[in-house]
């Protein structure tokens, strides 16, 4: 059986990993199956795998997540040929191209402080040509992400003190 994205971010063993998280083995399914919905869903809207994992790489980067940051590159180079301007997997950089800058700008904004995205930053993501149901599906791969990062952390800190 493969181990969750989670369990093999955790850098926890198998035994450990499982100790931590047996009584709440639904939690770490659902988050797994979550993880897929917003990397590789049936139907990926106006944001294609490649741009999700991209993003995914560039969120992680900037909250220094290597074993993520690895996991998600590793994601975009099998993203079926979709390829995505390098710059959007940067923190540092801001693609040219409006519809990714504004894409990268929003993941920057939401993946660092979620609080602070207010109702400008939704209009610029509408001026850039990205569509209503496409903002939502941003919004969740970015919550997502601040989620999946901070299991990870909380987890490999447990796994230290161990």
């Amino acid at each position: 059986m493969t181990r969750s994205v989670v369990a093999a971010a955790s850098g926890l063993t198998e035994a450990a990993f499982a100790a931590l998280t047996s009584a709440r083995q639904d939690v770490m399914d659902k988050t797994e199956a979550a993880h897929w919905a917003a990397l590789r869903p049936a139907d990926p809207g106006g944001l294609s795998h490649g741009e999700r994992a991209a993003l995914a790489v560039r969120v992680c980067r900037r909250h220094k997540s290597a074993t993520l940051t690895t996991h998600y590159q590793r994601l975009l180079d099998e993203a079926d040929g979709e390829a995505a301007d390098p710059s959007l997997t940067d923190p540092a950089a801001i693609p040219a191209d409006p519809r990714l800058a504004a894409l990268a700008h929003y993941a920057d904004k939401a993946g660092a402080a979620p609080r602070t995205v207010v109702a400008d930053d939704i209009e610029a993501l509408k001026r850039a040509g990205i569509e209503d149901a496409d903002i939502v599906r941003l919004s969740e791969l970015v919550a997502f992400l601040a989620y999946q990062i901070r299991l990870v952390d909380g987890l490999s800190l447990i796994g230290e003190r161990s």
